[in-house]
């Protein structure tokens, strides 16, 4: 278990949250890309796979956790983009 990796995931898991609150509360998707979320929701399966196959600790549920979080924002940014679809068609 490596204290930099756990203090990584941490601060990252720190900043999600409120990126998914303004998700949720603007309704908009503004300064995000959905391919740069998939791309980060790659990087901590690749981190989870890591861990299950070559090192298995604890650190995989921050990994997990972190992985929940985007997949949240994820849903979060479909949903404002049938919002605003649907809006742009009134």
């Amino acid at each position: 278990m490596s204290i930099f990796e756990i203090i990584m995931l941490v601060c990252f898991g720190a900043a999600w949250p409120f990126a998914i609150a303004k998700s949720y509360k603007s309704r908009s998707n503004g300064g995000k890309s959905l391919f740069f979320l998939i791309i980060v929701i790659v990087g901590y399966f690749m981190g989870i796979m890591h861990k299950v196959f070559y090192n298995y600790d604890a650190v995989v549920y921050l990994y997990l956790f972190n992985g929940l979080m985007v997949c949240v924002d994820i849903g979060l940014y479909i949903r404002n983009r049938r919002l605003k679809n649907a809006s742009s068609l009134s």
